[in-house]
């Protein structure tokens, strides 16, 4: 008894404490997986500033503000900077930056149902397909194998390259510790689309280098194809005849055997990627000091196929970019093929290849009169042509947004960089944040803060998806059961 009246009131002295944590619990465990996501982005983006911002990682010339910028650069696997990363980081602070990009380019979206999972115990059949949808995953099953997969087939991919790249690509590095490092940095970046390079200049000493442009441009549609992709191509290699019938899209019996999203990805990425680089050669051969005319065939082949596979997803330059060295027919595919971005489960942004292939399909089926989409025999679900939709008004209504803003005032950053930015070099700018690309045209350095934190949300919203933001800040709504009449407008 004597035990129970003495802790009695030493349980009482911190109600207020335990109220609290009891409060910060129950509250933990009614997020919705949007908000978990949003909050958990959050955490570790302040977590990694703090970091990096530390004398361990980087130089007196990173503040508080540089780090938060490149740290969210990083977890929204974008590429841009406003530092030096080769020049004003240590070892440890290139480190860190390397395991910021896998955290962020491996799936903010695998990594949060995982960690809510983990923390909240139970969780029902709907958290379970929730977790699975933001996984892009179409089924139930656990999300541990699924993350485990994921990887070990990102280990495989990376440690590959850096091999290649070690022994083949970056010769010119006479230090085998430096050049281990330079392979291994710039596969996680090329793997997770970040675009992140070590050297000031990027990628562009090495645009005339086969194995280079090879093994980073690979890298980078493994990673923007996304793993669903991968997985289903590796388990059904015996259906596909091995991977020499596959590489050729010339065999549609081959690809029955794939799903229609698998199908879809791979066509979209192909063309996309072929498109874009006959549009670059054509806009910058006859431009008037277009930066690959004075390229022979080889080079230019390398440059523009290169800089179509990189504009999409990545943010890796091969050349000098700026309006005075590119077409404005140039700047403006690139700004189409940014907006299109990589493929659902990817580590790319964008509105995704799937969500373009359903929009041309639409139409399609509207110029021939249907009354639905049909894609390769097979029917969309209206809600997904809606999504689709709305998707792409979101993001490109968001995307206007961040122009206005970085309109709005002065947007440079001192006396020596007063000159006025365009038109062209803000939306520019403002699309390769959103996309979580990565490219830029000399703007994002020359930004006050204001200009800068533009492009902190647009990244973070990019990477996140306007659609699944919106879900995070309103909540998710019961569909309505209320029926109304029809009646058709004028279109």
């Amino acid at each position: 008894m004597a035990t129970h009246r003495t802790a009695a009131p030493a349980t009482s002295r911190v109600p207020g404490r335990l109220g609290a944590w009891d409060g910060l619990r129950k509250w933990r465990k009614q997020l919705t997986v949007p908000q978990f996501t949003v909050v958990t982005g959050l955490l570790v983006i302040a977590c990694g500033t703090l970091l990096l911002a530390s004398p361990l990682c980087s130089l007196e010339s990173v503040g508080l503000w540089e780090a938060l910028f490149t740290v969210t650069s990083a977890i929204t696997v974008t590429g841009l900077s406003i530092i030096d990363v080769g020049a004003e980081l240590t070892p440890l602070g290139q480190g860190v930056l390397a395991g910021l990009i896998l955290t962020g380019g491996l799936g903010l979206m695998a990594i949060t149902p995982f960690l809510q999972g983990f923390v909240q115990g139970r969780s029902g059949l709907r958290q379970r397909l929730d977790r699975g949808r933001s996984l892009d995953e179409f089924g139930v099953g656990g999300i541990g194998p699924t993350f485990h997969s994921i990887l070990r087939t990102a280990s495989w991919v990376m440690a590959t390259g850096t091999v290649i790249l070690f022994c083949f690509g970056f010769s010119d590095i006479r230090d085998p510790g430096q050049r281990l490092w330079a392979s291994l940095f710039h596969c996680i970046s090329a793997y997770n689309n970040a675009g992140f390079g070590l050297w000031s200049d990027n990628l562009v000493h090495y645009k005339g280098n086969a194995v280079v442009n090879g093994v980073i441009g690979s890298l980078i549609v493994i990673g923007g194809i996304g793993w669903r992709v991968t997985n289903e191509l590796w388990s059904r290699r015996g259906q596909l005849g091995g991977l020499r019938q596959l590489g050729g899209l010339r065999q549609p019996g081959k690809l029955r055997h794939l799903s229609l999203h698998t199908r879809l990805v791979l066509r979209s990425t192909a063309i996309l990627i072929a498109l874009g680089a006959l549009g670059l050669l054509i806009t910058e051969q006859f431009a008037p000091d277009g930066v690959v005319a004075s390229l022979n065939i080889w080079e230019k082949l390398q440059v523009t196929l290169f800089q179509s596979i990189t504009t999409r997803t990545a943010g890796f330059n091969t050349v000098p970019l700026s309006i005075s060295t590119l077409s404005d027919a140039g700047l403006l595919l690139m700004i189409a093929l940014m907006f299109i971005g990589a493929s659902p489960g990817g580590t790319g942004g964008g509105i995704k290849t799937t969500t373009f292939a359903i929009l041309m399909g639409a139409t399609r089926s509207t110029l021939e009169g249907r009354s639905d989409v049909v894609i390769r025999r097979r029917q969309i679900p209206g809600e997904l042509v809606l999504k689709a939709v709305g998707v792409t008004l979101a993001s490109g209504l968001f995307v206007l947004l961040m122009t206005l803003l970085l309109g709005l005032g002065p947007t440079t950053g001192g006396v020596a960089t007063a000159q006025a930015f365009t038109f062209v070099e803000k939306l520019f700018t403002c699309m390769s944040a959103f996309a979580t690309v990565g490219l830029d045209v000399g703007v994002t350095a020359n930004l006050n803060r204001w200009g800068q934190l533009v492009l902190i949300v647009g990244m973070f919203a990019g990477r996140l998806g306007v659609i699944l933001l919106l879900s995070a800040l309103y909540g998710r709504r019961p569909p309505s059961r209320v029926g109304y009449p029809r009646e058709d407008v004028l279109i």
